[in-house]
C-alpha cells in the first residue's frame, strides 16, 4: 500500500515522502497515529500543493534540532550518583526516563524518552555513552558518569542455628 508521510517516521521516511508498507502496518499503527495518509489521487495532488509548506516546517525543525544538538554538546557530561553496592553494582537500573528527567532538572532540555539509546544498560558504576536522536539527521551523543551516592556492604548475617528440644 502507499502512503503518504505526515511525520516523520523512524526507519521508514520523512515527512511528505511517499512509501510503501504493508496493509496491517499502515491500518494499524500509521493511519491512527496520524502518521500517514493512504496515497489517493486527492491525497496526492493536495500533497504537491502542501509540499512548500512541509518543506519549510521541516527547515525549521531542522534548525532547531541543530541548535539544541549544539547545546547539549556545550553541556558536555552528565553526572549521576545512586545507591551502589561494594561491587559498584547498581540497586535498580537507571533508565532512558530518568536520564531525560535529569537532562530537563539540570539543563533544561527538553527531550522525548523515546528518542534516546544507551549503549549498554546502566547497572554499575562508571561512564556510559547516550544516543540522543532529535530528528532523523540530527543525532548527538552525550556522555554518562555513574558514580556511586551510597556503598551498602553486601553481607548477610547469619542466623543462629537453633537447638532442639524435644518434649516427651
Amino acid at each position: 500500500m502507499q502512503v503518504i508521510l505526515k511525520k516523520d517516521v523512524q526507519n521508514l521516511g520523512e515527512a511528505g515522502e511517499i512509501v510503501n508498507v504493508k496493509d496491517g502496518y499502515a491500518r494499524n499503527f500509521l493511519f491512527p497515529q496520524f502518521m500517514a495518509e493512504e496515497a489517493t489521487a486527492g491525497a496526492l495532488k493536495n500533497r504537491e500543493q502542501n509540499i512548500a509548506r512541509i518543506q519549510a516546517k521541516q527547515e525549521k525543525l531542522h534548525k532547531e534540532a541543530l541548535e539544541l544538538a549544539e547545546k547539549i554538546e556545550k553541556f558536555g557530561k552528565l553526572e549521576l550518583s545512586a545507591k551502589a553496592g561494594e561491587t559498584g553494582k547498581l540497586f535498580g537500573t537507571i533508565t532512558t526516563k530518568k536520564l531525560t528527567e535529569e537532562l530537563k532538572d539540570r539543563a533544561g532540555f527538553e527531550i522525548d524518552r523515546k528518542n534516546v539509546s544507551l549503549n549498554a544498560p546502566i547497572n554499575k558504576v562508571g561512564e556510559y555513552r547516550m544516543l540522543i536522536k532529535l530528528t532523523s539527521k540530527v543525532k548527538v551523543e552525550l556522555d554518562v558518569i555513574v558514580t556511586a551516592s551510597e556503598i551498602v556492604k553486601d553481607h548477610i548475617e547469619e542466623e543462629p542455628e537453633a537447638t532442639e528440644t524435644v518434649e516427651e
